[in-house]
């Protein structure tokens, strides 16, 4: 239980995928500009990078049977990208503004590299299923914690006065970076 709790902290906050490891920038930035949608996307990120640490450590198991293990990028890609259709038809019917809020960002959880980083980093480490999922589920945890942040701050310093050069992608690439360093504190919890 007690390495459970550590491999959760660890990936959530140490290891943060957005801030230390620079996996999954692409919605990080496009989806951080409102808390609401944030949180949706954050949401939509628990769900597949969960059910895909789960999915693809009892699919590598397979792979090692069959002694095929070199086709496990292939079929990882394979499993998010169904687990990605299943969370937009699920946003399409259930909540139709979270999914036109979420826009075309919804469907780059398919190539959101974060998502394949977990499935394979689970593997190199040679994670059982409990400790797929929970590393699964921590790394997301931490995407979730960093994309609200962001867009907390974001709407923060929207009516500031900004200079112009700075304005748009500059302020927000200063503005993570920050969050990277102050991230960095969390080193010493473990």
């Amino acid at each position: 239980m007690q390495q459970l709790l550590l491999t959760l902290i660890s990936v959530s906050l140490v290891n943060n995928v957005v801030l230390s490891q620079f996996l999954g920038l692409c919605p990080f930035l496009g989806v951080s500009r409102k808390t609401e949608t944030a949180a949706g996307m954050g949401a939509a990120v628990i769900f597949v990078i969960t059910i895909a640490s789960a999915v693809t450590s009892l699919l590598y198991q397979v792979l090692v049977i069959f002694h095929v293990e070199y086709l496990e990028t292939v079929a990882f890609i394979l499993i998010i990208a169904a687990l990605v259709q299943l969370v937009e038809l699920f946003l399409k019917k259930f909540s139709k503004g979270l999914y036109n809020s979420l826009g075309v960002y919804l469907p780059l959880i398919t190539t959101n590299c974060a998502v394949l980083g977990v499935a394979l980093t689970n593997v190199q480490n040679g994670f059982d299923f409990i400790t797929s999922v929970v590393a699964g589920f921590g790394t997301a945890l931490g995407f979730t914690i960093a994309i609200i942040i962001l867009a907390g701050i974001r709407e923060k310093i929207e009516d500031n006065d900004i200079p112009d050069t700075l304005k748009g992608s500059p302020i927000v690439l200063i503005t993570a970076g920050l969050m990277a360093i102050a991230f960095i504190g969390f080193s010493g919890l473990i």
